[in-house]
């Protein structure tokens, strides 16, 4: 159960330290509209999960079942999308919660 929340805490870390540094890094980023349309339209990328990042920002993953390509994009509150990071070999998981009480 610790290593799951360390594991969460830091990739929620992660991604608020790449909000951040999309600010400053404005050449991969777009409209939103033209981001999911070129996700969706090229890569057969669908939105799979989402969070709120710092100051309002929202964290998206986008993935292919088709291809196994996915995307991370970070949504700005005056709309504009960045790429955060991209890659192959996507896989949906999903873990089971350790049973309440149990020291595993």
């Amino acid at each position: 159960m610790k290593t799951t929340l360390i594991n969460m805490t830091l990739g929620l870390w992660i991604m608020a330290l790449a909000a951040q540094q999309l600010q400053a890094q404005p050449h991969n980023c777009a409209p939103r509209e033209d981001v999911i349309e070129r996700l969706e339209g090229t890569y057969r990328e669908t939105r799979k999960g989402i969070g709120i990042a710092r100051r309002g920002a929202v964290m998206e993953v986008f993935a292919s079942d088709e291809t196994g390509s996915w995307t991370i994009t970070v949504t700005l509150p005056d709309g504009v999308t960045c790429l955060v990071a991209s890659g192959q070999s996507y896989e949906t998981l999903v873990d089971a919660l350790p049973v309440q009480g149990d020291d595993a």
